[in-house]
């Protein structure tokens, strides 16, 4: 079985324990208690996940240059309780990056999540973090709340994130807020 396929049926068990849950702050608070960057879940699915990018099937399509990178893993489906899988690349590092206070931010496009989505953050150099609606995120899981909007950030560079969303909804049909004079 290849890595791609692994990804997938590692993912199905977990997908069948949260199916009923409603992501936002408790389950994000859950996720990294539960399944936190030291569980056995967390290390075998970011494993896989960076083999993916690897082996070329993860994130693995430029959205806006070789450092913000995106790739549909799989469909939502009933085998995965109609979540889809998604792996996100963002480096910081890079000429797109804008100073957010001290430090250098990378910001994707604007979107929102009708359903809600349940994160997988794995750094890949130390330090890296994605923004979640709770904050900022080494290791472990955002799950940012049905109906949220928001940029996705990373910071410290470079994070590869796998996206399970609920029905595979996502939204790019929302007006980003207006810029914030700093």
């Amino acid at each position: 079985m290849d890595h791609r396929a692994q990804l997938i049926e590692r993912s199905i068990p977990f997908l069948r324990e949260i199916k009923d849950m409603t992501p936002g702050a408790a389950m994000e608070r859950w996720l990294n208690a539960t399944y936190g960057a030291d569980s056995a879940l967390y290390r075998t699915l970011a494993d896989l996940i960076k083999l993916g990018m690897t082996e070329g099937w993860a994130a693995n399509e430029e959205i806006a240059g070789p450092n913000y990178r995106r790739s549909r893993i799989l469909p939502p489906s009933p085998e995965t309780f109609h979540f889809s899988v998604t792996a996100v690349y963002m480096n910081s590092k890079d000429a797109r990056a804008f100073k957010e206070g001290p430090d250098d931010v990378l910001r994707g496009d604007y979107h929102g999540h009708p359903y809600g989505e349940v994160n997988l953050v794995v750094p890949l150099d130390a330090g890296a973090e994605l923004k979640g609606l709770q904050g900022w995120q080494g290791a472990g899981w955002t799950a940012p709340d049905p109906g949220s909007r928001h940029f996705p950030e990373v910071r410290g560079g470079a994070v590869i994130a796998l996206f399970y969303l609920p029905a595979g909804r996502i939204s790019y049909d929302f007006e980003p807020p207006s810029p914030t004079v700093r």
